[in-house]
């Protein structure tokens, strides 16, 4: 087997491995806090508990190749879920609810980079 195949049988290995357990937590958070389109449920938890994870993953020194593939692709990738984000926005507007989506949008956007930027500093190396 050429070097090329097995490198890239393991990176999908490894993301695999991360994907499975973030799907399964995001379908999870969905299911006992509901999905629909109010502001704070399951959905938006998942979506920001990656981001934080994403931002203490990247905040480590040294990038590390196979931590990102399983952990930031893999694990944060699946856990987190723009469509599905994009569809409680587009919910809320059909019926109507325009400061709903307005809280879906800014809350999901704001507290995404927020949290990001929390996660960053919480990992980052104290200087």
């Amino acid at each position: 087997m050429k070097a090329s195949l097995r490198r890239e049988l393991r990176d999908l290995t490894l993301v695999a491995t991360g994907a499975i357990p973030g799907a399964l937590l995001r379908w999870r958070l969905a299911e006992d806090l509901g999905s629909g389109p109010a502001a704070i449920n399951g959905i938006t938890l998942a979506n920001l508990l990656g981001c934080l994870l994403l931002g203490l993953l990247v905040a480590r020194p040294g990038g590390n190749d196979r931590r990102m593939l399983a952990l930031g692709i893999g694990f944060c990738g699946s856990l987190t879920t723009f469509s599905t984000w994009m569809l409680q926005l587009a919910e809320a507007l059909r019926t109507g609810r325009a400061a709903d989506a307005a809280l879906v949008l800014s809350g999901g956007l704001l507290g995404g980079v927020a949290m990001v930027a929390l996660g960053h500093r919480i990992g980052s190396p104290r200087r």
